[in-house]
């Protein structure tokens, strides 16, 4: 294919279908199917072309209508009432998006790395459920892992440059993993305590037929969801379910707070290392557009 061109031709540093491409503006008989292909690559991979763009938007769109199906399926009376309906929609989509499935990989410049990557095993699990349909029963439901491939829309929308704040919180959640781990564990020890004495304390024929029951009472009262559909009767019971409330209230705070730190932790330092540095006096705290030291003056 790249006969008669030198190693120190520009193709030779081109990316796949950059030298297909290149090729063709070469030979313009190179072939019709490198030119669909480089046509389909374009508007299904790409965002910079309106063709492009548009394609990604109706495809967001469909996904949106898509899995509203299959939750308004999941109501009886409308499905007792539209099932056919719901029915032939759903494949139209399924048959959409398989379409759409097979020229990725046609068009990809490689085949085998989007099939494996992220959103290449989230475009199968789109479509599959509607095929295993045919065999299992209710399985179509899953179709709801179709709202998986909104991601795309940081693409679509050019919202990647969020992903360096993302970064920054990912790293805080690093930091404060194992003090959350600890203040979790002082949590449910806290719960196991409260819940083991409210069973000792209320018993059975107060609803608290057992220490898992009386945890679960624990964690919903501790946490101020406070269901309502196990309460304590006795004053002694009232009385430490009135500590686990404001317990529930002193420590809510905690583990956002131990993020927070981190967070900041995380933005000094983000700041710092892309803040200028003196090679001389290695002063750090420099003006982004600072040409020289403000200490030695020496040129950053």
């Amino acid at each position: 294919m790249l006969e008669g061109v030198s190693k120190g031709h520009p193709l030779f540093h081109s990316g796949y279908f950059n030298v297909k491409w290149l090729l063709l503006r070469e030979n313009p008989n190179f072939g019709f199917r490198v030119k669909l292909k480089k046509k389909i690559y374009i508007i299904i991979f790409g965002t910079e072309t309106p063709a492009g763009k548009m394609f990604d938007v109706a495809l967001l769109t469909m996904i949106i209508l898509s899995v509203t199906v299959v939750i308004l399926e999941s109501v009886r009376p409308l499905r007792e009432s539209y099932h056919d309906l719901f029915t032939n929609v759903e494949w139209i989509f399924t048959l959409v998006f398989t379409l759409e499935y097979l020229l990725r990989i046609y068009s990809a410049p490689n085949p085998r790395k989007y099939i494996t990557s992220f959103f290449g095993i989230i475009d199968l699990l789109a479509i599959l459920p509607t095929y295993m349909g045919l065999i299992f029963d209710q399985s179509t439901f899953l179709l709801t892992i179709r709202a998986l491939r909104l991601l795309r829309i940081f693409r679509v929308f050019k919202l990647g440059r969020y992903l360096k704040e993302a970064a920054i919180l990912v790293k805080a959640l690093q930091l404060s993993i194992h003090k959350i781990i600890v203040f979790f564990g002082a949590v449910l020890t806290l719960v196991l305590i409260l819940g083991s004495l409210l069973y000792l304390i209320e018993g059975e024929e107060n609803g608290y037929t057992s220490i898992p029951q009386s945890v679960y009472w624990a964690i919903v009262t501790i946490t101020t969801v406070g269901y309502g559909d196990i309460a304590p009767v006795t004053v002694l019971g009232k009385i430490l379910a009135s500590i686990a409330m404001l317990t529930g209230f002193s420590i809510i705070a905690v583990p956002t707070g131990i993020i927070s730190v981190e967070i900041s932790k995380a933005v000094r330092s983000e700041k710092k290392s892309r803040a200028k540095s003196c090679s001389d006096c290695g002063h750090d705290t420099h003006d982004n557009d600072a040409v020289y030291c403000k200490i030695c003056g020496k040129k950053l």
